[in-house]
């Protein structure tokens, strides 16, 4: 494997080891800073929303001017984040503090996609590879993120400012990283020629998979996973139950990562989103039976790898769907697509929390994690009927 993409895993699991400390603290800084409980995790939606603002941006700018520059951008606007962040922590300002989380969402968003950057540095055959390996940095960040988010809680007067001193080392470390990276120009990764329609692109049943798996998968994920820091401290549970319940979630989110390429190159991209999906509905089953500290570890266990297991393949099927003219405006589809939910869902994961509780908020998850599979059987139904008819 190429060195580069060992390299763009080392910046995926910094830019994850940032987003467990946000998962881990956002909610609670907002449940003391926003004037209503009902506001709680608006400064998570406010990150998602900068991510998703940044997904068409992001690829666009890459497409003219490398990867590597556009990820070196994106790196810096979460630095300036961090800054306003740690400012409002000071000041106990709400609105100043999800201007901060806004403008770290829209430096994750330029970082969400080093995948996309390691199936180009690496060659055809060890795509799916590829793209686990970088995913499976996460795993370095399900150990160093939780212990990140202990450790630095309490490090200044100010609480949670500690945390965000903490956030802003990761970038600048990854910011080193990148500059040391050597990655493909643009004109050798997107290619010349005349693009399709953006219409006739997202019309085809392999896009459609992809997006639908990869946006279900995310947005059931996220909603369940932003909820969980309200719920347990709802019922009770002490901080460390919480980090330590994270850590175990994005353990298992990103840990198959590294077999799971193997494993879409040999079942195939269709039977590991249907797998993945049966997880995610198994996380919503177990919080019917189990409201203890052994329930939510196991729930958002199978809730990381339903994730790990609908979220990878969908991005190697993707690929399938544009030509290298058309990568650009492809992936900046699916990125906006996928992240608007997820931006969604991280807004209405504190009100529904707050009015549904834990069980009856998963209980409503089940249905909709079972989408992707329907849309799979249609693809393959689809499939079959383009094939032509050959008569004795």
């Amino acid at each position: 494997m190429p060195v580069s993409v060992t390299l763009l895993s080392l910046c995926q699991a910094l830019l994850i080891s940032g987003n467990i400390l946000l998962i881990a603290v956002s909610p609670l800084i907002g449940a003391r800073l926003a004037p209503d409980p009902v506001w709680s995790t608006a400064p998570v939606a406010t990150q998602w929303l900068g991510l998703m603002c940044a997904t068409i941006p992001a690829s666009l700018i890459m497409a003219r001017l490398g990867r590597k520059r556009g990820f070196l951008l994106g790196n810096l606007m979460g630095l300036g984040g961090v800054m306003l962040a740690a400012q409002a922590l000071v000041g106990e300002h709400f609105g100043l503090f999800m201007f901060g989380t806004w403008l770290i969402g829209i430096g994750i968003g330029f970082g969400q996609l080093y995948r996309f950057a390691a199936v180009e540095a690496a060659p055809l055959a060890l795509r799916d590879r590829a793209i686990g390996l970088v995913m499976g940095g996460g795993v370095l960040a399900a150990f160093f993120g939780p212990w990140l988010a202990r450790i630095s809680r309490e490090l200044a007067d100010t609480p949670f400012l500690g945390s965000f001193m903490g956030l802003g080392a990761l970038y600048l470390t990854a910011l080193v990283i990148l500059l040391l990276t050597r990655l493909p120009p643009p004109e050798a990764t997107h290619g010349e020629g005349r693009p399709r329609p953006l219409g006739d692109i997202v019309r085809q049943p392999v896009f459609l998979v992809a997006v639908v798996s990869a946006l279900v998968g995310y947005g059931v994920m996220n909603l369940a996973m932003t909820a969980t820091p309200l719920a347990m401290a709802g019922a009770g549970f002490h901080f460390n139950h919480v980090a330590t319940t994270i850590q175990w979630h994005v353990l298992a989110m990103f840990l198959p990562s590294f077999v799971t390429g193997h494993l879409t190159a040999r079942f195939g991209s269709h039977r590991m989103i249907v797998t993945g999906c049966l997880l995610l509905a198994a996380c919503g089953v177990v919080a019917q039976v189990d409201g203890g500290v052994a329930g939510f570890h196991t729930a958002l266990i199978l809730l990381g790898l339903g994730w790990n297991f609908t979220f990878l393949p969908a991005t190697g099927l993707l690929t399938e769907a544009y030509r290298p003219a058309e990568k650009a405006r492809t992936q900046a589809a699916n990125e906006f697509l996928v992240f608007s939910t997820v931006a969604v869902t991280a807004l209405l994961a504190g009100p529904l929390v707050d009015r549904l509780g834990w069980t009856l908020l998963n209980a409503l998850l089940i249905p909709l994690a079972l989408l992707p599979i329907a849309l799979v059987f249609w693809r393959r139904l689809a499939t079959r009927r383009q094939r032509p008819h050959i008569s004795g």
